[in-house]
């Protein structure tokens, strides 16, 4: 079992640490983040999620306060960090029918 010091606070281990500061994201904020860190842009992700450009947009601001970042660049990063998404992760066939991606040799 791994041992931290933090902050004057003993914790159980860096796992236990990082799950209690994990941001709490809706369902569809998640959803939002995931795609978007995939490199889908606004339009994509309103299409494949069946929502307005504007949704997507509340979706991404609400998340990025949640995780306390005001860089739409930052949000990725922050996404795998606190496992909302992982760098293995791809569209699916549906999504990328949804928004018309063929295969572009990231996804």
């Amino acid at each position: 079992m791994n041992v931290l010091l933090t902050k004057g606070r003993l914790v159980g281990s860096v796992e236990a640490d990082r799950n209690r500061m994990k941001p709490h994201l809706s369902p569809r904020q998640a959803e939002v983040v995931r795609l978007r860190s995939l490199g889908c842009d606004v339009t994509e992700t309103a299409a494949i999620l069946g929502i307005s450009k504007h949704t997507v947009l509340q979706h991404r601001a609400a998340a990025m306060e949640a995780f306390g970042t005001d860089k739409a660049a930052l949000l990725t990063r922050v996404a795998i960090k606190h496992g909302f998404t992982s760098i293995n992760d791809k569209l699916t066939v549906s999504e990328k029918r949804k928004c018309g991606r063929k295969n572009d040799g990231w996804n």
